[in-house]
């Protein structure tokens, strides 16, 4: 019953948070735009702040220890397995495939982690590390694959829309940290980290102040999406010109619908069409038609990821940790309950920031975190009493 309790403590405001950000855009009272306001506030300036304050703070050595092989594994072979099946399974474009990834392996080790690492396990040395693990390594190769995914649409690329030639590609690809906030901030945290300097007070405490909003606004960023509401995206087209992430242009209603958009639109390199005869950019499509069949194609892909994500990943943890590396219990216990955490509300503000489906993205956040629960509980019941 303590173990319970512990996790219904660490949840509880996770869920408040969200049902608090689900009222405010139930009664409108932030207006129509606000979702995307708040994602672009999280992404672009709260993020970065606590990222930068997080891994200036970390020691260089951080990743010495085996109980982080056996959590990479784990995490690289989720996300890859994440990836595939988005794929060919659901026939993601590569974009989509890298947020499928990412929902797969990717965990709320901050907000979620911490506290549960607090009551279950008496100490968050270890969550601390799985942070600077996906900040630094995992969060660059989903943003590069993102950006690499996104910048033929909307005429990316050239005057006639058509995909860049190799060598835009490859600049594209080094000047991304300059091109986004995230990786940015994290590759500033490092140099200040590396080069052993501390940044003055009054500094410090501002990127504490600022870096403090971005879970709590991340979190009622996801609750108002569940009203359904458009974002509003007009300037998409151009900020895709640019390079920079764009928000979506709309969510209610739009369903995947693969085989029917390349059979009413062929020519599409993405395969995708609205059935008004409009095209979008994010790759799905507004069906007022009979849906069963590709709503029930998207109910399959978040249960494929919620999969992954509270059994999958756990189970390759564990069998790292446990038979190939022999991880004593207390550390065993801590890569599989850190393995086991839900899927981490940045892959909503990712998607959106990319212009991509926010829906689905919401469904993996809320439907893992939902799942996580039991299967946390069933980790600490199995593991808790040997550690």
């Amino acid at each position: 019953m303590a173990g319970m309790h512990a996790l219904l403590s660490a949840f509880t405001p996770i869920w408040a948070l969200t049902a608090v950000g689900y009222a405010v855009g139930r009664g409108g009272l932030l207006g129509e735009r606000a979702e995307d306001v708040l994602g672009r506030f999280v992404f672009h300036v709260a993020m970065p702040a606590a990222l930068f304050t997080m891994v200036s703070r970390a020691r260089p050595d951080a990743f010495a220890h085996p109980s982080m092989s056996a959590f990479a594994a784990g995490t690289a072979l989720t996300c890859g397995l994440g990836h595939v099946v988005a794929g060919r399974l659901f026939g993601r474009g590569a974009a989509d495939r890298a947020i499928g990834g990412m929902a797969s392996g990717y965990v709320n080790s901050a907000n979620l982690g911490i506290p549960v690492a607090v009551q279950v396990l008496g100490d968050a040395s270890f969550v601390a590390q799985v942070i600077l693990f996906q900040v630094l390594l995992v969060t660059p190769v989903v943003l590069t694959l993102l950006d690499a995914g996104t910048r033929g649409r909307a005429g990316a690329g050239t005057a006639t829309g058509r995909r860049a030639g190799p060598g835009a590609a490859i600049r594209r690809a080094l000047t991304l940290p300059a091109r986004n906030p995230i990786i940015m901030a994290s590759f500033l945290g490092v140099v200040v980290s590396a080069l052993g300097l501390r940044l003055p007070h009054a500094l410090a405490a501002s990127c504490d102040l600022l870096g403090g909003a971005a879970v709590p606004t991340a979190l009622i960023a996801l609750g108002l999406s569940l009203n359904g509401r458009p974002s509003a995206g007009a300037h998409a087209p151009e900020r895709a010109r640019n390079g920079q992430p764009a928000p979506r242009t709309g969510r209610t209603g739009l369903v995947r619908c693969t085989w029917l958009a390349r059979r009413r639109d062929p020519a599409r390199h993405d395969g995708f069409t609205r059935h008004d005869g409009f095209t979008r950019h994010d790759g799905f499509t507004r069906h007022d038609g009979p849906a069963r069949r590709t709503e029930g194609t998207a109910r399959a892909e978040v249960a494929v990821v919620v999969v992954l994500k509270t059994l999958v990943q756990p189970l390759i943890a564990y069998g790292v940790g446990g038979p190939l590396l022999r991880l004593s219990d207390p550390q065993l216990l801590a890569v599989v309950v850190c393995s086991a955490l839900p899927t981490a509300q940045n892959v909503f503000v990712y998607a959106q920031q990319y212009g991509l489906d926010t829906r689905q993205a919401r469904d993996f956040v809320v439907a893992s975190t939902v799942v996580s629960m039991a299967t946390l509980s069933l980790v600490v019941w199995a593991l808790g009493t040997a550690a």
